[in-house]
């Protein structure tokens, strides 16, 4: 009788051995679930949306734009338009101080002429009164001159304020 259950013993034995491989098993995938549940997880990374819905977002996204583009247009034209005429302004003071040199550069030349051609300085005490009409001379041409700018350039604001109520009248 010994002999049927030693084969018993030698088989619970080997059940017993292979539960415990099992069990090692199964103990090593359990311990790893919480990674595996990570890995497995699904994520969805594009959502499918209806066609209805993407368009009222692209409408309403647009009517949400449309005005503050539009306002940045307008400020870009006012700035615009400040520059250009700050641009016809300094070309108009290009202008004026370009006359102004070559008025200057003839004045000289006929200072130079009426002097003498640049001889040098005659003494005051030989000429008397014609160094005197000749200086006052000087002094009224240069204020001539000097009134002769102030004219030119209460003109070029003239223009420049009629080009300013042109502009903000074409504005409205």
């Amino acid at each position: 009788m010994a002999n049927p259950l030693a084969d018993c013993v030698s088989s619970l034995r080997s059940s017993n051995h292979l539960l415990s491989n099992s069990i090692s098993i199964l103990d090593s995938g359990v311990n790893d679930f919480p990674r595996l549940a990570k890995v497995l997880q699904t994520t969805k990374h594009f959502e499918l949306l209806p066609s209805s819905a993407l368009s009222a977002a692209q409408a309403r996204l647009l009517s949400s734009l449309t005005p503050e583009f539009n306002g940045l247009l307008s400020h870009v034209e006012t700035h615009l338009d400040r520059l250009m005429r700050r641009e016809q302004a300094l070309i108009a003071r290009c202008e004026l101080l370009e006359g102004r040199l070559s008025m200057t550069g003839e004045d000289t030349e006929a200072i130079g002429k009426n002097n003498g051609g640049g001889m040098g300085r005659k003494s005051l005490a030989g000429e008397g009164d014609g160094t005197r009409e000749a200086l006052k001379l000087k002094q009224l041409r240069a204020r001539k001159e000097r009134l002769g700018y102030a004219v030119e350039r209460l003109s070029l604001q003239a223009r420049q304020s009629e080009r300013q109520l042109r502009m903000s009248v074409a504005a409205q």
